[in-house]
C-alpha cells in the first residue's frame, strides 16, 4: 500500500494531505479543497489548518493550487464529508492503520532522540578533550560526518539534501527512529576510540572495517 501518512520533520504530529486523500479515496482534488475551505472553521478545531501554495507555470502566466495538511482528526473529519462508497471505505481503513502506525513511529523517534542525547554529548566532550590545534574546530564536523556515512551511507548533508529538508535543519528531524540509533551507536564508537587516544583515520578505518566484516 501507497503511504498515506506523513512524519517529515517529526518534530511534528503525523499528517496525511488533500492530494493523498483526493487520490485514494477516487475524487477530484478540487472537491476535496472544496470541503476543507466550505467547513474551515471545524477543521480549525483541531488544529491549525496548514497548507502549501503551489504555483503551476502555463503559456501564459500562472496558475495556483492550494495543498492542505491534515493531522489525524481532521482527517478524520474530512472522511465524514466523503460520500461512503467501496474505495472511500478502504482509504479509510488503511488511513486509520497508517496513522497509528506513525504515531508509533513518532513515539521510537522521540526515545531514540533521547538515548542518543547523552551519546552525543560524549562524542563531543572527547573531542573537546583533544589537545588544541588549527583545526581543532572542524574535527565536531567531521566526526559527525563520520558517523553518518558509516550508519546510513550519507552525510548530514547528503541526507537533508535528498529529503528536500533546508541546509540548516537538524538532519535527525528527517529520520527515522531506526536511523537515529544507528547514527548514535556509532557516535558512541566514536567518542571511545577518541577518549582512547585513536587519530581520525585510525577511528575512520576501523569502524569501516568492523562494519564491512
Amino acid at each position: 500500500m501507497n503511504h498515506l501518512v506523513f512524519l517529515t520533520p517529526n518534530t511534528q504530529e503525523p499528517f496525511t494531505t488533500s492530494d493523498v486523500i483526493a487520490t485514494f479515496a477516487g475524487i477530484q482534488h478540487h472537491t476535496v479543497t472544496r470541503l476543507i475551505q466550505q467547513h474551515e472553521a471545524d477543521f480549525k478545531e483541531f488544529g491549525s489548518l496548514r497548507f502549501e501554495i503551489e504555483v503551476r507555470k502555463r503559456k501564459v502566466g500562472a496558475t495556483t493550487a492550494k495543498h492542505y495538511q491534515l493531522n489525524e482528526e481532521q482527517a478524520t473529519l474530512l472522511m465524514t464529508y466523503l460520500k461512503n462508497t467501496a474505495q472511500v471505505r478502504a482509504f479509510k481503513k488503511e488511513l486509520v492503520r497508517q496513522f497509528y502506525a506513525m504515531r508509533t513511529e513518532l513515539y521510537k523517534v522521540q526515545m531514540a532522540k533521547a538515548s542518543r542525547r547523552p551519546v552525543r554529548v560524549s562524542m563531543t566532550d572527547a573531542i573537546q578533550a583533544l589537545p588544541d590545534s588549527p583545526h581543532k574546530a572542524m574535527k565536531y564536523g567531521q566526526y559527525t560526518d563520520l558517523a553518518y556515512k558509516l550508519a546510513l551511507g550519507r552525510t548530514a548533508r547528503q541526507l537533508r539534501k535528498d529529503r528536500g529538508a533546508d541546509k540548516r535543519a537538524t538532519a535527525s528531524d528527517y529520520m527515522t527512529a531506526e536511523e537515529i540509533s544507528l547514527v548514535a551507536e556509532v557516535e558512541n564508537k566514536i567518542g571511545v576510540l577518541i577518549g582512547i587516544g585513536m587519530s581520525y583515520q585510525q577511528i575512520k578505518a576501523g569502524l569501516t572495517r568492523n562494519l564491512n566484516a
